[in-house]
This record gives C-alpha cells, structure tokens and sequence, in this order.
C-alpha cells in the first residue's frame, strides 16, 4: 500500500456489508475475516493502527457451508460466527410463483436502465417459464429476460416462441434469432438497432419510437458504436 485507501469493513461503519459468495474467500482469508468479525477492529493493509467498526454483516452463498465445513474447506469458528441468523431462500423451482413478480421486477429495470416503454409478457411465456426448472435460478432467470428484451425490441412483447427453445435448451436459440446464435447481447442489440435504422432511412425519432427507446438514448448508443 503506497497510499492510504479505506477498506470495504471502514466503508461500512455504521451500515451493512453484504459478503457474497462467502464460501469462495481462500483459508489466509477466512481467517482475518474471523478476527474482525469477533473483535470488530482491524489494521489497513501497511498500518499498525487498530481502528474499531460498527458493522451488520450479511454473508451469502449457494454451498452448503456444513459440508464446506466438514470437508475442511471452510472453518468451523468462522461458519459459527457468521451464522447467526441463518435465512434459507429455496431454489426458484420450488417457489414458481415468485416468477411472475421477478420477470415484472427485471421487465421494470430494464424499462428504466434504457428509457424505454415497459415491455409486456405473453401469458403464454410466463407460463412455459413456471413449468421450468431453473438449474441457474434467479440469474438464469433474469438473462432470459435481458435477451429477450433484445430480441423482442420491437414489439415490446416478450413471446413464449422466443424463450420456449432457450428453456428447452438454454444453448438454444429461437428461429427469430437466426444468424445470432452464439453472439455476445451488446452485439446483438446493436445489430437490432441498426437495421431498424436501416429501415427507418436514418430517421433517428422514427427509429426510437419502433424500438421503444427515447431519441436520446439511440443517439448516445450510436455515439459510442
């Protein structure tokens, strides 16, 4: 350290610090995390001052932290200390009906992150997505949604032809996205855009309107491309 720098903990003081993915930090790690946690006190990284924190620690992961535990990949004290209050959130398979809500809550930010009319979803989508397993949960979940959205930007109306074969097959794409398969988002977002640009001669307000995004929000994206 050749410069002082507050840590996540000093930040924090005061609040709450979420520790995602908590069973992922190495041994040497879990280690000085126990001490702050006990103590709460800590040393920045090159300093010998001892400074005292406030902090509500919330800690979460996707492993069972018992078998961590057990096959000594986690430590015992440290998995004592943090588990407090311990809150168990089921697999999205087993609380179907929450997929509604998340679709709408994930529909919404994305209406808002690009200044767009609130997409719909066919009855018919949220239904095959109900009858789904969702081996990647609530993310899997939301990359249905933002890749949809990218390929439904027209119609503002997600369809259960367009994310049925990704459900059948998450490497699957649907035949609307004939040419796509394989290609990152922002890619194919960009082509998207372009050749209803394309259609449009150029008519930036024409073009928007049809995508559903402000005029102000094309012309930036046309900026950085």
């Amino acid at each position: 350290a050749d410069r002082m720098r507050r840590g996540r903990f000093e930040l924090a003081d005061g609040g709450t610090l979420l520790l995602d993915e908590i069973s992922e930090i190495a041994p040497g790690l879990q280690a000085k995390l126990l001490r702050v946690l006990q103590e709460n006190q800590f040393e920045r990284v090159g300093s010998s001052l001892t400074q005292s924190v406030d902090v509500r620690v919330v800690a979460t992961t996707n492993r069972n932290l018992q078998q961590a535990v057990t096959e000594g990949r986690f430590r015992q004290d440290l998995y004592f200390r943090l588990n407090v209050v311990p809150i168990e959130l089921p697999p999205l398979r087993m609380r179907r009906e929450d997929i509604g809500e998340l679709c709408r809550h994930f529909l919404s930010l994305i209406a808002r992150r690009d200044r767009s009319v609130f997409r719909r979803l066919e009855p018919a989508a949220l239904k095959a997505m109900e009858k789904y397993d969702w081996p990647g949960n609530v993310r899997e979940l939301q990359n249905i949604i933002e890749r949809a959205c990218v390929l439904e930007i027209e119609t503002g109306v997600i369809r259960a032809q367009t994310i049925t074969p990704w459900l059948e097959n998450p490497l699957a794409t649907p035949s609307s996205a004939s040419g796509l398969a394989g290609q990152p988002l922002a890619e194919i977002e960009k082509q998207v855009i372009m050749s209803t640009l394309e259609k449009f001669k150029g008519h930036r307000v024409k073009t928007a309107t049809a995508l559903g995004i402000g005029v102000r929000t094309l012309g930036m994206k046309l900026k950085k491309w």
